[in-house]
């Protein structure tokens, strides 16, 4: 079954649901400017006895290696998610997971996909200079399923419990990433919404 990642977590019931539901990433949002963002103690305190194998994301947006690498320790991600201008390679030498977030826009290549190192993970997002994700924009699906016979992917961009059988039957990813389309305020999971779009995608 394609992977589920629930990003913009803030609150411990939708973390827990997000778990219960099959989730087996949660993402948290650590760039100051969004709607979403949450301090390292907060997520130690909604992650807290969570099952282990589920990863626990740290969305940046062009922070300093210094302050991201602080942050994951205190928060206790398994995975970075480097949602800006970053050179991935900066991380290397962690041990943490690294996931990079290509904006797929007018004139998207695939040689964006293909450059990255094979250690990396890619999450395809709608294209937003100024708010970087969790927009309800959705990407271009021909391009994504096009970078997704190049290497596994993560689809991002828009998705909704109306959209996501659709979106992954045309992209093929392996996983998808939700924030915005299961919310009814941002930060806020939506548990109806959550439920029809896991059952959306398992039928």
């Amino acid at each position: 079954m394609t992977r589920v990642k629930v990003c913009g977590i803030r609150r411990r019931a939708d973390a827990e649901l997000a778990v219960t539901l099959g989730a087996t990433a949660l993402g948290f949002v650590f760039w100051p400017s969004s709607p979403r963002a949450v301090t390292p103690e907060t997520v130690r305190e909604i992650t807290d006895g969570l099952p282990a194998f589920v990863s626990r994301v740290g969305v940046f947006v062009n922070q300093s290696p210094v302050s991201v690498l602080r942050t994951a320790a205190k928060a206790g991600l398994t995975a970075i998610q480097l949602h800006g201008d970053e050179q991935a390679s900066t991380y290397f030498e962690s041990s943490l997971s690294i996931i990079k977030a290509l904006p797929v826009s007018e004139g998207f290549s695939l040689s964006a996909v293909e450059d990255l190192p094979p250690r990396v993970t890619v999450l395809l997002d709608a294209h937003d200079p100024v708010r970087r994700g969790g927009t309800g924009r959705v990407v271009e699906w021909t391009v994504a399923a096009a970078a997704a016979r190049v290497r596994p992917v993560i689809l991002s961009g828009g998705l909704t419990p109306d959209n996501i059988r659709q979106a992954a039957a045309a992209v093929r990813p392996y996983a998808v990433d939700v924030s915005s389309g299961v919310e009814s305020a941002p930060g806020v999971k939506d548990e109806s919404r959550m439920r029809a779009f896991f059952a959306a995608l398992q039928s």
